[in-house]
C-alpha cells in the first residue's frame, strides 16, 4: 500500500475559460481525489495573471491551487486527466510533506533555543553580536543635515 502524502496541484487554465469551466474542473479534481481515498484540503483561485513567458498562443492564464493528501496512484491519475483537458495550459503536482516536516523541525529548534535563552536570563530576539542601540542611532544620523 502506498503512503499518504501531502501534495499541491497548481494548474493554469486558458484565459478564455469561464468561471463555470473552472468550477467544473475543480469538481472533477475533487471527485478524483475522493475516488482514490484522498483527502481534499483547500483550493485557492489566484485569478487571471500574466505569465512569465508565452505558452502556445497564451500570455495570460487563470491560476488555481489545490492542496490534498493522497497516494502516488492519485497523483498519476490527476496528471493523466489534466494532460488531456484542452483548457489546462500547464499543471504541476508537488509533494510538500517533506518541506512541511523540515519547517516544523526548524520551528521547534528555534522555540527550544528561545526557551534556553529565557532560562539563562539572556535577551530574546534582540540585536545580535555586539550591535548596541548607540551604534544604530549614530548610523541613522550620519546623512542628516543639522
Amino acid at each position: 500500500m502506498s503512503q499518504i502524502r501531502q501534495y499541491e496541484l497548481v494548474y493554469i487554465m486558458s484565459p478564455d475559460a469561464t468561471e463555470q469551466e473552472i468550477t467544473d474542473l475543480h469538481t472533477q479534481v475533487e471527485s478524483i481525489i475522493a475516488r482514490y481515498q484522498g483527502e481534499f484540503q483547500k483550493t485557492e483561485n489566484w485569478g487571471r495573471r500574466r505569465m512569465a513567458f508565452r505558452i502556445g498562443k497564451h500570455r495570460e492564464g487563470t491560476y488555481v491551487l489545490e492542496v490534498f493528501k493522497g497516494t502516488g496512484e492519485l497523483t498519476k491519475e490527476l496528471d493523466r486527466r489534466l494532460k488531456v483537458i484542452d483548457n489546462v495550459i500547464r499543471h504541476l503536482i508537488v509533494r510538500v510533506d517533506e518541506e512541511l516536516r523540515v519547517a516544523e523541525r526548524d520551528r521547534a529548534r528555534r522555540q527550544a533555543e528561545t526557551q534556553r535563552r529565557i532560562d539563562r536570563g539572556l535577551p530574546v530576539g534582540g540585536p545580535r553580536r555586539g550591535a548596541s542601540d548607540d551604534d544604530r542611532d549614530d548610523d541613522q544620523a550620519d546623512g542628516a543635515e543639522v
